[in-house]
């Protein structure tokens, strides 16, 4: 984006203090990552008051702050009624001025690592915006948006959703041409009590693309498949299963986890290699495929795409010390990811060494909170010769575990502890670290890292 000053009161119905002429490039609600151009939205919250922070922003070289009362301070500012509503009117202001081709991504599971994947694949051929880590709420998604600049050919965003209704307010002013949606699971049951009402909200994504737009949708999920009748686009389903429209096959993995596999549409095909590790990413990366397809790329485009793919941090990130195997999947869990690290991880150990699993817990799950723990520790039970539970909340998994007859179960009461329970590794032995934002876990497996390199060094 690049707006002047004077346009952005215009846009967001404000009104101007200070001088005119100034261009904005940008926008920020945070005054620690503003970047010099870029215009600081004071946004009030339950713990801050962005108003706070203005004078921050105007040192770090913000075009203005937009803020819902004139303040003494330096700079310009735009005063407008609710700085959060303008930063929506602003996100859809630039998305029509600028027409990029918008891609939306949605699902229980894999949205981020869908679009890590697709962003990968876009930028083969075409000037891609994505949105930076997990930005898919009523915020990141605006944010995402004015990152578009006038070369920008297609922007991708991440859509979550908090309640019916949630994506469908996102999409008036993303207006996605392509729908993406990943699977339909038991994340966030709290707030929606069932799979059907998980549906329903995922499936607002596909009602919103345009005749013209595509939607694509997992073929291997039948609540997602179920969506293909509410799309007045075209459809391209994607999955390893017989009637996925483009198919993946011959999957195998290699040492660190990482999959290679063939990949199929309309009659031709390519051997794609993922370099990230999980039995998750062939998902992912057919879900990416069949997103750069209705980009209009080539299946050979994809593959370009996809060989050279990055992820964003704590998500299967692996690292070899001293021949052991430290895996780092600690952005987030739910029950799906947990059972798809588990198993990637256990396929990842050789004859001779072991699984140690260090779990934490898996948030907003609801009334299903304690049977879906409970679950998770069966399986780490089935796969994993330790088990490191971290957290009270994470207890039942422990539960889980020795129910199961697992004799190697411990808990720690947060990560700290946690560093001292994982006790001996050796080499080819894999450890893997997994839990929800709230355990706080994404740097544990950094750390034990560091202490086992430390011990083999004395």
């Amino acid at each position: 984006m690049r707006v002047s000053i004077e346009e952005v009161a215009r846009i967001t119905g404000g009104r101007l203090i200070g001088p005119p002429g100034l261009v904005a490039t940008g926008a920020a609600i945070d005054s620690r990552a503003i970047k010099a151009g870029e215009l600081f939205f004071a946004l009030k919250g339950e713990f801050f008051d962005g108003h706070d922070f203005v004078d921050e922003a105007g040192r770090a070289g913000a075009a203005a702050a937009v803020v819902s009362a004139e303040l003494n301070v330096d700079g310009p500012q735009i005063v407008v009624a609710d700085p959060a509503v303008s930063l929506v009117a602003l996100a859809g202001w630039v998305r029509d001025e600028l027409d990029p081709l918008v891609v939306g991504i949605t699902g229980s599971t894999g949205k981020t690592g869908v679009k890590d994947l697709l962003s990968c694949v876009a930028a083969t051929r075409m000037a891609t915006v994505a949105s930076p880590g997990s930005f898919n709420n009523d915020l990141g998604v605006p944010l995402t948006l004015l990152q578009t600049k006038q070369e920008t050919e297609v922007v991708i965003c991440e859509m979550g959703s908090r309640g019916p209704g949630h994506i469908r307010k996102l999409c008036k002013y993303a207006r996605p041409h392509v729908g993406i949606v990943t699977n339909v699971g038991v994340t966030h049951f709290e707030q929606f009590g069932s799979r059907e009402a998980v549906a329903s909200a995922k499936s607002e994504l596909i009602e919103a693309i345009a005749e013209g737009g595509t939607a694509v949708l997992n073929a291997d999920d039948a609540f997602t498949l179920e969506m293909a009748p509410q799309s007045r686009g075209d459809v391209i389903t994607f999955g390893s299963s017989a009637s996925a429209m483009l198919r993946g096959d011959s999957i195998r993995f290699n040492s660190l986890g990482q999959p290679t596999f063939r990949v199929s549409y309309k009659g031709n095909s390519v051997w794609v290699h993922v370099p990230l590790a999980g039995v998750h990413q062939v998902a992912n990366a057919l879900a990416a495929c069949a997103g750069g397809v209705a980009l209009g790329l080539s299946l050979d485009e994809c593959k370009l795409g996809l060989d050279g793919a990055v992820a964003s941090p704590w998500r299967m990130a692996v690292k070899v010390v001293q021949g052991v195997f430290f895996v780092n999947d600690a952005y987030n869990a739910n029950p799906d990811s947990v059972a798809a690290a588990l198993k990637t991880c256990a396929a990842m150990t050789s004859p001779g060494s072991s699984l140690v699993a260090v779990l934490g817990y898996m948030a907003e799950l609801g009334d299903i909170e304690e049977a879906e723990h409970r679950r998770a520790g069966a399986l780490a039970a089935a796969l994993a010769a330790r088990l490191v539970v971290v957290g009270e909340k994470a207890a039942p998994i422990a539960d889980g575990a020795r129910d199961a007859g697992m004799a190697e179960v411990r808990w720690a009461r947060d990560a700290e502890h946690a560093l001292t329970a994982i006790g001996d590794l050796r080499p080819k032995d894999v450890l893997l670290v997994k839990g929800s934002r709230v355990a706080r876990l994404e740097h544990l497996a950094d750390k034990a890292a560091s202490v086992f390199m430390q011990g083999v060094a004395n």
